[in-house]
């Protein structure tokens, strides 16, 4: 019986010997050209310096590009850049798994891709499926029927559990190892990937570095497999293996080979228009609803955010702590900050990165009007999520004037994605704080020009700060 490992291992091994598809490539640029604006924009966050102080001090034969920084092992250059992938909670999402894939899987690839001197193409290739290998084992762990994830039900992070393997898969395939190889790496990387999502409720910035240790583990995970290291072939669906230990009996393993290499999730996952929380973007898509139709914030006696039961524990308890986030990190994982953000400020595509800085977590006005925000579960939302990410927004006014907004698909997905243009602007915007404006023109046509590009170092020279 061939196993779920041998499943992915071929796909990978096919898909690096005959390519993707000219779409699907095109789609896995637009997604390294966001992980790259969101790590150079997150290149001053103090987590990137911390992990930037330690790999420094880590040293080693440098072969693989640091954003905003130097040369480094491939190991230590994936932990950095997997950190800045994730730090502003800007990455992209998918659904019904409810993870990042990509701020895993693109800091491991580009890592390995640059040091064995690969193509644009072959990254392209390698990334693509890796992205694919990380969403359909976060689908495995999605249950119907609790209708959310049992890695997030079981507070795991299956965005770097699953993206260290996903990651792991990618570098696997730039690596050069055979089809037995991309089987003994995922087989490796399934031990290693892990992540506790006790600090989007209560504090801490070590999810910041979760994509970056998933990247890491990556990496790793692959240099074993070419060096000589196996992995069990039954890992995946095993009596011990990684579906049983994170998620129990509550798995659906099908969902991993369901349509495998014909039917891709890659196109369908969902960009962050704004820096925080996915949870957050539809009721901040209503409160910039409400603010178009001219509601005065200071007119607002309360507000009801209604959202799916499910993600109420990340963006609205402790309520005391939402109401007054620690931070500005924290104030982007509080629905009640976040629609207080979106009525009162507001800068990029409707909510950026000056909405969720320390101070103007602690600006009084925004305080005042957030302590108004209730937030409850809503029947009609638990019914679409998590195949979209919706909420409703009940505002009532001094005089008991009531407005609602109900947003059932958030900007960024399938039903209202970003444009284009929306997306470059995106790029522009995160990039300005780390490069110049002429340096992120010339990021941007490397990177949709990768598919035509002979080596990847021509993209990585860039990728240094100048600003």
């Amino acid at each position: 019986m061939t196993t779920l490992v041998q499943h992915l291992a071929r796909l990978a091994a096919t898909t690096r010997d005959e390519g993707l598809a000219p779409d699907l490539r095109d789609d896995v640029a637009r997604r390294v050209l966001d992980v790259l604006g969101n790590s150079l924009a997150a290149t001053a966050e103090p987590p990137a310096e911390a992990v930037g102080r330690l790999v420094r001090e880590w040293g080693g034969e440098g072969r693989s590009t640091a954003i905003g920084a130097q040369a480094m092992p491939e190991p230590s250059a994936a932990l950095l850049n997997g950190t800045l992938a994730h730090s502003l909670d800007f990455d992209d999402t998918h659904l019904p798994s409810v993870l990042h894939p990509s701020a895993s899987v693109v800091p491991a690839a580009m890592a390995v891709a640059e040091s064995r001197e690969a193509s644009g193409a072959q990254l392209l290739d390698a990334i693509g499926v890796g992205i694919e290998v990380a969403v359909r084992l976060g689908m495995a762990g999605y249950d119907s029927d609790l209708g959310n994830s049992v890695f997030f039900e079981n507070g795991l992070h299956a965005t770097a559990i699953c993206g260290a393997v996903g990651g792991a898969v990618s570098a696997a395939m730039l690596s050069g190892v055979d089809t037995d190889g991309i089987a003994d790496t995922v087989g490796i990387a399934a031990s290693m990937g892990s992540g506790l999502l006790e600090a989007n409720r209560t504090g801490g910035t070590v999810k910041r570095i979760h994509c970056g240790w998933a990247a890491h583990a990556a990496v790793t995970a692959a240099g074993l497999a070419r060096t000589g290291i196996t992995g069990p072939p039954t890992v995946l669906e095993g009596r011990f293996g990684m579906l049983q230990a994170f998620c129990g009996d509550r798995v659906d393993p099908a969902a991993i080979t369901a349509g495998l290499g014909e039917r891709w999730e890659l196109p369908g996952i969902f960009f962050k228009p704004y820096p925080c929380n996915h949870f957050t973007h539809a009721g901040i898509d209503a409160a910039l609803r409400l603010r178009a139709r001219g509601i005065d914030p200071s007119a607002i006696e309360s507000i009801e955010l209604g959202a799916p039961t499910a993600v109420l524990r990340t963006i609205g308890q402790p309520p005391e702590e939402k109401a007054i986030p620690k931070s500005g990190y924290h104030a982007a994982f509080s629905g009640p900050y976040t629609v207080a953000a979106a009525l009162l400020g507001g800068g990029g595509l409707g909510v950026f990165h000056e909405d969720f800085t320390d101070a103007a977590a602690a600006d009084p006005d925004r305080l005042a009007l957030a302590a108004k925000v209730t937030c409850v579960p809503d029947a009609e939302c638990d019914r679409i999520f998590p195949h979209q990410f919706p909420a409703v927004l009940r505002v009532r006014l001094a005089d008991g004037t009531a407005f609602t907004e109900r947003v059932d698909a958030n900007r960024g997905g399938h039903g209202n994605p970003l444009s284009a243009g929306e997306l470059a602007t995106k790029f522009r915007l995160n990039a300005a704080r780390a490069v110049t404006a002429e340096r992120a023109e010339r990021i941007t046509e490397l990177t949709y020009d990768l598919a035509g590009l002979r080596e990847v170092t021509t993209l990585t020279r860039e990728l240094v700060g100048d600003a």
